[in-house]
């Protein structure tokens, strides 16, 4: 009976317990590497919605990178009383900062996974959306460090798995009402360093996303009136004010020249390699935004070594013949030797081919 009385008062405790446990800021951990997400401290997890720590920022990329169609809540957080400082026109972020990038996919029910686009959200709802990963990418006193973190099934908690997972995943197209079914792979601390490091072969990590000219755009999934997250950080006095900030074209702005949507692609889902100092810079296909001739960006250039990856077509780009590009083949390729991005992806982009295709096509002149 006593027990019986008990327990309003012992729930009203755990309440407060958890709302103040979701009021903790961040932790930053130096040496360790928490198995478990939640010793982060980044977020609140209920039986309703993953929330992200009020002190984080929430933000969006101007360009974002493709993942087998999966949504991202990205939130980026500063130690307080620590700035990050402008060097060489990019944002140097203090030690202790976290960057996190959580997966997930809306679902039209308990079990149907839907393939839809992202729309942005500042939380999720676990009742509508699966968890996949959330992964993090920390700054440590000797650069930036990456942890990836996967979900269980029941939404309760992510664990640290260094070695990367794989996880089966369907998707309902809400088009051709057609279920896609694919391997689902999070990437190992090395993959990660694959794309996060675009000096190769001696650099360091460092973010892609939370760089100046992908920040400095307010998110058009949201309201208008939502600041941008470079606005968000210099009103937390994360940052300096600067009115030189760059800005980035993005590729989902359709209002943008064709050609500026298609550059803003390339360079975010491929230039990290296809840099003059990445790890495909031996191919002498660069395509970051830092070369204007054509030919270096694929125009009649022939490939250096893609093997059967080439389909045995004889130039990168070739003017007016998306069919005839190698480009364009490798982007439309699911198999593990032949697509491009090699890595971060199971399925194919059909918008990012449909808008790769339509700028060849606009093309002028012969090879």
């Amino acid at each position: 009976m006593t027990d019986f009385y008990l327990r309003p008062a012992l729930l009203s405790a755990c309440l407060l317990l958890l709302v103040a446990c979701s009021e903790s800021p961040p932790v930053f951990h130096d040496t360790e590497r928490p198995l478990r997400l939640s010793d982060w401290q980044l977020f609140a997890v209920d039986a309703n919605e993953f929330i992200p720590s009020e002190s984080s920022v929430v933000f969006r990329p101007s360009n974002p990178l493709f993942t087998d169609y999966a949504h991202k809540l990205r939130t980026l957080w500063i130690p307080q009383g620590l700035q990050a400082q402008i060097v060489d026109h990019e944002i140097d972020y203090p030690v202790g900062s976290v960057l996190s990038k959580t997966f997930y996919y809306p679902r039209s029910s308990s079990t149907t996974l839907t393939k839809v686009a992202d729309n942005g959200l500042q939380k999720i709802s676990l009742k509508e959306n699966q968890l996949i990963e959330t992964r993090l990418l920390v700054r440590k006193a000797y650069g930036w460090d990456a942890f990836p973190y996967v979900w269980n099934d029941e939404q309760t908690e992510a664990f640290l798995r260094v070695a990367g997972a794989s996880k089966q995943v369907s998707l309902l197209d809400q088009g051709s009402r057609e279920a896609i079914d694919f391997t689902y792979f999070v990437p190992n601390k090395n993959q990660c360093a694959g794309c996060h490091t675009t000096v190769h072969p001696d650099g360091d990590m460092h973010p892609l996303g939370a760089v100046f000219s992908q920040l400095n755009v307010s998110d058009r999934g949201i309201e208008a009136s939502i600041i941008s997250p470079l606005e968000q950080m210099i009103e937390l006095g994360w940052i300096s004010e600067n009115e030189n900030f760059p800005r980035s074209k993005s590729w989902q702005d359709t209002s943008a020249p064709l050609q500026d949507r298609a550059l803003a692609y390339l360079d975010m889902q491929c230039g990290h390699c296809h840099n003059p100092e990445g790890a495909a810079d031996t191919s002498g296909l660069i395509l970051d935004n830092s070369q204007t001739p054509a030919i270096n960006r694929g125009v009649c250039k022939p490939p250096v070594a893609a093997g059967g990856g080439a389909g045995d077509l004889r130039y990168a780009i070739v003017p007016g013949q998306p069919e005839e590009s190698i480009l364009l083949y490798r982007m439309r390729s699911d198999k593990p030797d032949e697509m491009m991005p090699e890595l971060g992806r199971s399925l194919i982009h059909n918008e990012g081919v449909d808008l790769i295709s339509r700028w060849i096509e606009e093309m002028t002149g012969a090879c």
